[in-house]
């Protein structure tokens, strides 16, 4: 008997391919899964197998009520992921974390795939989309240079990036605001800025750590020529002493209203970013430097003594669309409804969110393809649903950059709370969402 739903191409076989395919499949609707490798390698991949891990602790903290990605675990637990049902039956010890054995994890989700009777995996590298079918891109950041010089003529260069140049992000309700204020620069326009004052003692302690922390290193495929306008902060330090205070940290036009008489010498700015006002960005800080050495020296600056970074600074390469100005509320392509993008290429961070964003864009094409109208989005106070919105909710005046789950990205309770209580409300009203979500689907 023939099958009454149109096929979807699904092109990609990493996680947010294979969670798609899974999402699919299960709906009845024939899939076609496509993956270059073996015939095509790439720098970061060692197997043919589908989703295949970088390192076991990949898929990070476990811990549903304090961690905003033990949160997404949990609800793609009660989604039905395939992501999760291998990493689950593969766990090895790790305290809070959610390690898993690797080639075990990868295998099980490509005997699953494999001996899903809808899914065909296909071999060999795609160029270009089929024309015209519903297709679902999930790529990841080393997509192909054929699929991706197609990407730069269906959606235009200037619409694609190749290199993550990421500054920290702060919680809002994590700044010690007795000690820093709102103000942009000779009171152009609002007050725009989160200003963070220096004396010259403590920007020259500053200059100093910058000079002397750990950095990460690129990997051999990663090399590249940084662009003038957004160098790493050290990069800018080693330049001289004096260049971070003419250049981003310059203390002109700003008057601390703490103490009015004193000129700081520098001053560190965060910028809004995202509509919520929850999450801040630290302007010009996009850095090398080691995790461990950012929360270091970064909470040495007055008012973030003791800072929640939501996310920390990143240069790598990573191949991602302007998804906001380009896909709508259901990941597609806003001049071309029949394409799907989902994974990094849509600029979540993480094989976590990757898989989630599959999962996703799995349930919305599953409608698609059964031409039933689209279904109910996720709320924005679940994990899936905050992600989809920073995915596909345009930041006014803002460059669009990839991002982990986190909760700054939820809207704010109803009620203000004590800190250590406001992570768990956040979690149960998430999963009491998510449930009301999972009925209406």
């Amino acid at each position: 008997m023939s099958v009454p739903f149109k096929t979807v191409h699904v092109i990609g076989a990493g996680l947010a391919g294979s969670e798609a395919a899974w999402q699919l499949a299960k709906q009845e609707i024939p899939v076609r899964l496509y993956e270059m490798r073996p015939q095509v390698s790439t720098p970061a991949h060692k197997t043919a197998n589908c989703a295949e891990l970088v390192c076991s602790n990949s898929l990070r903290s476990d811990d549903k009520e304090r961690n905003a990605v033990g949160l997404l675990h949990e609800e793609m637990r009660q989604l039905g992921s395939l992501i999760m049902e291998a990493a689950d039956s593969n766990k090895v010890p790790a305290g809070g974390a959610l390690a898993v054995d690797r080639e075990g994890f990868s295998n099980r989700v490509t005997q699953l795939l494999d001996a899903a009777h809808r899914i065909t995996r296909v071999d060999g590298e795609v160029h270009s989309p089929p024309q015209g079918e519903l297709t679902l891109i999930a790529t990841g950041p080393l997509t192909s240079p054929a699929l991706t010089k197609w990407l730069e003529t269906k959606i235009g260069p200037e619409r694609l990036a190749f290199f993550d140049a990421l500054a920290p992000i702060i919680a809002n309700d994590s700044i010690d605001f007795s000690k820093v204020w709102k103000q942009s620069r000779y009171d152009k326009g609002s007050a725009d800025y989160i200003n963070c004052p220096m004396n010259r003692q403590q920007y020259e302690t500053f200059i100093d750590n910058l000079l002397a922390a750990k950095k990460v290193e690129f990997k051999s495929f990663e090399k590249t020529e940084y662009f003038e306008g957004c160098l790493p902060i050290e990069v800018m330090a080693e330049r001289g002493k004096e260049t971070l205070r003419y250049g981003p940290m310059k203390p002109v036009g700003l008057t601390n209203p703490h103490n009015p008489e004193e000129k700081p010498w520098a001053v560190v700015q965060l910028r809004q970013d995202n509509k919520l006002g929850t999450l801040w960005n630290m302007v010009g800080f996009q850095t090398k430097l080691v995790w461990e050495e950012q929360k270091r020296i970064f909470s040495s600056i007055p008012g973030l003594e003791n800072a929640e970074f939501e996310r920390l600074g990143a240069i790598h390469r990573n191949t991602f669309i302007d998804s906001p100005k380009l896909l709508d509320n259901y990941l597609r392509l806003k001049t071309d409804p029949n394409i799907y993008f989902a994974g990094q290429i849509t600029g979540v961070e993480g094989y976590v969110e990757s898989a989630a964003c599959g999962l996703l864009a799995g349930i919305f094409m599953a409608r698609a393809a059964a031409d039933f109208p689209p279904p109910p989005l996720p709320p924005a106070q679940t994990a899936h649903g905050a992600l989809l919105n920073h995915v596909t909710q345009s930041k006014e005046n803002n460059t669009f950059e990839p991002m982990n789950i986190n909760f700054g990205l939820f809207p704010s309770l109803e009620k203000r709370m004590p800190k250590k209580q406001r992570k768990p409300a956040l979690s149960q009203r998430a999963l009491e969402n998510l449930s009301q979500w999972i009925e209406l689907l």
